[in-house]
């Protein structure tokens, strides 16, 4: 019964939730995360670096991409409304969206820009080409080596320090 109750109940939130689309000004949280009447929205089909993410830039020395993800998107944004809409609630009880600003999808500009990748798991691919010419014109995190998101959270969770996460022999590229 309360098995019952509760999937009801995160049923009646999901159909609220997701009833409409999104608009106004935004917080930016990290790369991938915005803040909007106090609603925590998930940007849909991308994965940016962590707030505490370090990548190497073609100096080979460490900076904070997922910093400056978030500045970026940010000043990209530059407190212009942002347009979201609803595809799904993850297991966080984020809204996940796609978003957009002056008619531009956030998602898209990111992963162009290598501030993020396409996770082609949630996006099916739709910002494969984007990454391509990311990687082909050397822009972001592209420029020098990172860990993918995924694998540094993994890092993290395993009790892993950001520094040490954040370089793997395995990074790219």
């Amino acid at each position: 019964m309360r098995r019952t109750s509760v999937a009801l109940v995160f049923a009646i939130l999901s159909s609220v939730a997701l009833a409409d689309d999104f608009v106004g000004q935004v917080s930016v949280i990290d790369g991938d995360t915005l803040e909007m009447h106090g609603l925590r929205i998930r940007l849909w089909g991308i994965d940016a670096p962590e707030s505490s993410q370090l990548c190497r830039g073609e100096d080979s020395l460490q900076y904070r991409c997922g910093a400056q993800a978030a500045n970026d998107l940010d000043a990209f944004i530059a407190r212009r409304p942002v347009i979201c809409v609803p595809v799904s609630l993850d297991p966080y009880g984020r809204t996940v969206a796609t978003c957009s600003a002056g008619g531009a999808d956030l998602g898209q500009w990111l992963v162009r820009n290598g501030l993020a990748l396409d996770w082609p798991q949630y996006s099916k691919g739709r910002y494969r080409e984007a990454q391509r010419e990311a990687e082909r014109t050397g822009q972001g995190f592209w420029k020098g080596s990172y860990v993918e998101p995924w694998l540094y959270r993994a890092c993290i969770r395993a009790s892993g320090k950001p520094s040490a996460c954040s370089d793997d022999a395995n990074a790219h590229p």
